[in-house]
């Protein structure tokens, strides 16, 4: 069985922001897709963000999803350690860091690796399943029993995160793997979507509207809601193109994969050559 796919990144400022400290890579050829949040209150988290984009310049689509996922993981190591590199020339106190997630697919399986609070849902068959799990203290108090799941977006420490790329020497990223059906949609978005939009509103909009409308609908209701935080939005749709679609038996869903937690040692910087876009669509707003 193969896949197609369509996607689309829109990214806003937002209404109470000077400036866009989310960035977004869109690698159509190669089935990649990746939301960084440059961190509030940390230095230059603009910079942090454009420089997990800047890690995958010149990647070339691996030969199968444990290479893809390898390389995906090498390259974030290169930019936690430009980011410690760039935090130490600044010779400021302060430590430069951004949240990522990052979706990934080979054939007909797919992986999500992240660190932070940037997160992937899964639509399929009009029910959304959030693929990803916070890397905040809000997240760490829900998990223990110490906070229900609904007081989590207004504690005081909803907006502590506890990992991202840049604040450690070593990084340490989450990652889930499961395999595509026929039909799926997977969304991507840095958490100033999450602070206006509930999980039911973005569910209607996944099911309603292809990728370019989808994603202007959701940037578009944040900023409708104040959008107190910069906005950035992924929105990837697949088809399968032969076999069985989503009638094969052994098409797992979401929630028969599994979470795994790995560390990243540095990696020296690589030069490898340009892919082309393919289907793609990408719309600052």
């Amino acid at each position: 069985m193969s896949y197609r796919w369509w996607s689309c990144c829109r990214t806003t400022t937002g209404r109470q922001r000077s400036v866009n400290e989310d960035a977004y890579l869109s690698l159509d050829e190669q089935g990649l897709w990746l939301v960084a949040d440059g961190m509030g209150g940390h230095a230059r988290g603009d910079v942090a963000s454009r420089l997990i984009v800047e890690a995958f310049e010149g990647l070339v689509r691996p030969p199968s999803l444990d290479a893809f996922a390898q390389e995906v993981r090498a390259r974030l190591a290169l930019a936690n350690q430009r980011m410690r590199e760039e935090a130490r020339r600044a010779g400021s106190d302060q430590l430069m860091g951004s949240t990522v997630v990052a979706f990934l697919t080979y054939k007909r399986e797919w992986l999500c690796l992240w660190a932070g609070d940037s997160r992937a849902y899964l639509l399929r068959d009009g029910r959304l399943t959030q693929i990803t799990r916070d890397h905040s203290v809000a997240e760490e108090l829900v998990q223990r029993g110490e906070l229900r799941r609904e007081e989590a977006a207004s504690h005081p420490s909803a907006n502590r995160i506890t990992r991202a790329v840049g604040t450690q020497d070593q990084l340490v990223v989450d990652q889930y793997r499961s395999v595509l059906r026929d039909g799926d949609a997977v969304l991507l978005c840095s958490d100033g979507l999450n602070k206006e939009v509930g999980d039911d509103e973005v569910a209607t909009i996944l099911d309603d509207y292809d990728c370019d409308e989808a994603s202007r609908e959701l940037v578009e209701l944040t900023l409708e809601r104040g959008a107190r935080d910069n906005v950035t939005v992924a929105v990837i749709r697949f088809e399968a193109t032969t076999g069985f679609g989503d009638h094969r038996p052994d098409d797992t869903a979401v929630n028969h994969g599994f979470t795994q937690q790995i560390r990243l040692a540095p990696a020296p910087a690589r030069s490898t050559r340009a892919g082309a876009r393919h289907e793609c669509l990408s719309e600052r707003v």
